[in-house]
């Protein structure tokens, strides 16, 4: 029978685990990498997931070297196999441990960690750990919430969070620069670009269901993605925002 892993069903029809569309990753990217196709950086994701990010990265720039790193074993498994299938395996290294507890033998010349920001403890830590990953004269690729409008109740109770998980957008740029980072470009994350997020996730997990009648996890699929479109639509759409950041030191 088949295995139940949530993560990769949710993420079946948008790999990347936050809400931009192909375009818009593919944007960061080249404002993270450059625009020297002779370059050949060094690219590290914390909390890859599947490695969404880093496959586009290999794909787009031929002289790339890439590390993964990530808890989930199954997430890993499929960036390995994504990555033969797109001749970049060679390019590509997965480690399976925490992004907290990973520790290179030497700096990168772009550090992601978009959306992973719970694995540091929010996301002035989250900084301060890709900091300590990047070259000198080196970008960080960052990715968090915002509040678009001061959360009601219904939201806050959706989410799980207290009223100061997050700041407006202006606040989470302060609180940016104020760590010593410079934005040199940023994304936010349109409400298509949420909408397209959220209905991939709950409708992957759903049609799983759906395709799985006899699975013993049917009912518990079917029920996590009813509960999770029902939090998105009743409670935090239009209410948290998503941005993400191309970053460099200030001094």
């Amino acid at each position: 029978m088949q295995p139940y892993d949530r993560h990769l069903i949710t993420h079946a029809r948008h790999p990347v685990a936050a809400p931009l569309h192909p375009h818009s990753v593919l944007d960061l990217l080249e404002r993270a990498v450059g625009d020297d196709d002779a370059a050949r950086p060094r690219i590290l994701d914390l909390g890859c997931g599947e490695g969404a990010w880093l496959l586009e990265a290999l794909a787009h720039f031929p002289g790339a070297r890439a590390v993964g790193v990530d808890v989930s074993g199954s997430g890993l498994a499929r960036a390995a196999e994504q990555a033969e299938a797109l001749g970049v395996a060679g390019r590509l290294e997965l480690h399976e441990t925490s992004a907290a507890d990973y520790r290179p033998a030497e700096p990168f010349d772009v550090v992601l960690s978009v959306g992973a920001a719970h694995a540091f403890g929010g996301l002035l830590p989250t900084l301060e750990a890709v900091g300590a990953h990047l070259a000198p004269g080196g970008r960080a690729l960052i990715g968090d919430g915002f509040w678009e409008h001061e959360p009601s109740p219904a939201a806050l109770d959706a989410l799980g969070e207290p009223a100061d998980a997050y700041a407006d957008l202006a606040g989470t740029v302060d609180r940016i620069t104020a760590a010593g980072w410079t934005p040199v470009y940023g994304h936010t994350s349109t409400l298509d670009e949420w909408d397209d997020y959220e209905w991939s996730w709950t409708g992957s997990l759903a049609e799983w269901a759906l395709d799985h009648p006899g699975h013993p996890r049917a009912a518990e699929a079917a029920g996590t993605a009813a509960a999770h479109r029902t939090a998105w639509l009743h409670g935090y759409r239009r209410t948290l925002g998503f941005v993400t950041l191309v970053l460099r030191r200030t001094a």
